[in-house]
Protein backbone atom coordinates (compact mmCIF):
# COMPACT_ATOMS: atom_id res chain seq x y z
CA UNK A 1 0.00 0.00 0.00
CA UNK A 2 1.28 3.75 -0.83
CA UNK A 3 1.93 5.97 1.01
CA UNK A 4 -1.50 8.10 0.40
CA UNK A 5 -3.84 5.43 1.37
CA UNK A 6 -4.41 4.05 -2.72
CA UNK A 7 -2.47 1.15 -3.83
CA UNK A 8 -0.81 1.79 -7.47
CA UNK A 9 -2.07 5.56 -9.45
CA UNK A 10 -2.95 6.98 -5.76
CA UNK A 11 -5.09 10.68 -6.11
CA UNK A 12 -4.60 10.66 -10.00
CA UNK A 13 -6.17 7.35 -10.24
CA UNK A 14 -8.89 8.31 -8.00
CA UNK A 15 -9.70 11.63 -9.98
CA UNK A 16 -9.79 9.55 -13.19
CA UNK A 17 -12.39 6.88 -12.18
CA UNK A 18 -14.23 9.77 -10.84
CA UNK A 19 -14.40 11.77 -14.68
CA UNK A 20 -15.49 8.76 -16.04
CA UNK A 21 -18.12 7.77 -13.95
CA UNK A 22 -19.36 11.60 -13.81
CA UNK A 23 -19.54 11.20 -17.84
CA UNK A 24 -21.18 8.47 -17.73
CA UNK A 25 -23.84 9.41 -15.24
CA UNK A 26 -24.23 12.88 -17.76
CA UNK A 27 -24.63 10.48 -20.59
CA UNK A 28 -27.15 8.56 -18.81
CA UNK A 29 -29.20 11.55 -17.98
CA UNK A 30 -28.99 12.59 -21.88
CA UNK A 31 -30.57 8.89 -22.71
CA UNK A 32 -33.12 9.99 -20.28
CA UNK A 33 -34.11 13.47 -21.61
CA UNK A 34 -33.88 11.84 -24.98
CA UNK A 35 -36.50 8.42 -23.83
CA UNK A 36 -38.91 11.22 -21.70
CA UNK A 37 -38.42 14.46 -23.38
CA UNK A 38 -38.25 16.13 -20.35
CA UNK A 39 -35.14 16.82 -18.80
CA UNK A 40 -34.45 15.88 -15.56
CA UNK A 41 -37.54 13.18 -15.36
CA UNK A 42 -37.13 9.94 -14.67
CA UNK A 43 -38.43 7.52 -17.40
CA UNK A 44 -41.92 6.36 -17.28
CA UNK A 45 -41.32 2.34 -16.33
CA UNK A 46 -42.73 0.52 -14.21
CA UNK A 47 -42.17 1.19 -10.44
CA UNK A 48 -39.56 -1.56 -9.14
CA UNK A 49 -40.97 -4.86 -7.87
CA UNK A 50 -39.96 -6.39 -4.41
CA UNK A 51 -37.76 -9.67 -4.73
CA UNK A 52 -40.92 -11.38 -2.38
CA UNK A 53 -43.03 -10.08 -5.85
CA UNK A 54 -41.32 -11.34 -8.17
CA UNK A 55 -40.58 -14.85 -6.89
CA UNK A 56 -44.51 -14.75 -5.99
CA UNK A 57 -45.39 -13.82 -9.37
CA UNK A 58 -42.62 -16.49 -11.03
CA UNK A 59 -43.93 -19.12 -8.47
CA UNK A 60 -47.71 -18.41 -10.07
CA UNK A 61 -46.27 -18.79 -13.43
CA UNK A 62 -45.42 -22.35 -13.32
CA UNK A 63 -48.15 -23.55 -11.74
CA UNK A 64 -50.65 -21.72 -14.46
CA UNK A 65 -48.15 -23.65 -16.70
CA UNK A 66 -48.11 -26.77 -14.78
CA UNK A 67 -52.35 -26.38 -14.67
CA UNK A 68 -52.34 -26.29 -18.53
CA UNK A 69 -50.38 -29.25 -19.31
CA UNK A 70 -52.38 -30.98 -16.54
CA UNK A 71 -55.67 -29.94 -18.24
CA UNK A 72 -54.34 -30.75 -21.65
CA UNK A 73 -53.23 -33.87 -20.86
CA UNK A 74 -56.90 -34.70 -18.97
CA UNK A 75 -58.72 -33.42 -21.88
CA UNK A 76 -56.26 -36.35 -24.43
CA UNK A 77 -56.77 -39.17 -21.78
CA UNK A 78 -60.53 -38.55 -22.01
CA UNK A 79 -60.52 -38.67 -25.95
CA UNK A 80 -61.36 -35.18 -26.76
CA UNK A 81 -59.61 -33.52 -30.35
CA UNK A 82 -56.32 -32.51 -28.39
CA UNK A 83 -53.59 -32.47 -30.67
CA UNK A 84 -50.90 -35.13 -28.98
CA UNK A 85 -47.60 -32.59 -29.95
CA UNK A 86 -49.57 -29.64 -28.07
CA UNK A 87 -49.88 -31.89 -25.00
CA UNK A 88 -46.53 -33.38 -25.22
CA UNK A 89 -45.28 -29.54 -25.43
CA UNK A 90 -47.27 -28.24 -22.83
CA UNK A 91 -46.04 -30.71 -20.34
CA UNK A 92 -42.41 -30.15 -21.39
CA UNK A 93 -42.71 -26.22 -21.10
CA UNK A 94 -43.80 -27.26 -17.43
CA UNK A 95 -41.42 -29.19 -16.50
CA UNK A 96 -38.55 -26.94 -17.57
CA UNK A 97 -40.66 -24.08 -15.60
CA UNK A 98 -40.66 -26.73 -12.56
CA UNK A 99 -36.47 -27.18 -12.92
CA UNK A 100 -35.92 -23.70 -13.24
CA UNK A 101 -37.83 -22.89 -10.17
CA UNK A 102 -36.24 -25.48 -8.60
CA UNK A 103 -32.36 -24.78 -9.37
CA UNK A 104 -33.49 -20.90 -8.29
CA UNK A 105 -34.67 -22.51 -4.96
CA UNK A 106 -31.62 -24.37 -4.39
CA UNK A 107 -29.79 -21.30 -5.21
CA UNK A 108 -31.25 -19.31 -2.74
CA UNK A 109 -30.75 -22.05 -0.30
CA UNK A 110 -27.11 -21.87 -0.72
CA UNK A 111 -26.66 -18.11 -0.50
CA UNK A 112 -29.06 -18.21 2.88
CA UNK A 113 -26.77 -20.95 4.31
CA UNK A 114 -23.72 -18.98 3.42
CA UNK A 115 -24.52 -16.06 4.88
CA UNK A 116 -25.59 -17.83 7.67
CA UNK A 117 -22.70 -19.14 8.38
CA UNK A 118 -20.30 -15.66 8.03
CA UNK A 119 -18.89 -14.66 11.23
CA UNK A 120 -20.14 -11.51 12.77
Amino acid sequence: MSVNGIGGGGIDRVLALRAQILERNQALQRANQQVTGVPGAAPTAAPAKSFAATMQDALHSVNQTQTRASEASSAYERGETVDIAKVMLARQESSVAFEATLQVRNKLLSAYKDIMSMPV
